[in-house]
């Protein structure tokens, strides 16, 4: 089961990370993506194991592609991945989702 559309009542464009170039961080074009968002602040651990603050989380349909460091505008302002977890349903009764934590 995927997340209901009704649901993703929001927009964010994501460019994503492509790595580092001699000018700074190079990105791949950005793609409009219909989600869920979800402005409050907690406390997660990125990639590298600190902690960090992200102020938006983002639930995306199944399939989206937001690596760390990858760049989202958010409408309101423009922030950055922190985090990416798959969350596979699998064959329990809730959606499966990719879930984004942003700065």
């Amino acid at each position: 089961m995927k997340l209901p559309r009704w649901l993703l009542q929001h927009t964010a464009t994501i460019e994503p990370f492509a790595g580092a170039g001699a000018n700074g961080p190079v990105y791949g074009a950005g793609v409009v993506v219909r989600c869920f968002r979800d402005d409050k602040r907690r406390l997660v651990r990125s990639g590298t194991g600190e902690q960090v603050v992200s102020e938006t989380t983002l639930y995306c349909p199944p399939g989206t592609v937001a690596p760390p460091q990858s760049r989202v505008d958010l409408g309101t302002r423009v922030a950055t991945v922190i985090t990416v977890a798959d969350r596979d349903g699998g064959t329990l009764p809730v959606p499966s989702h990719v879930e984004v934590n942003c700065t």
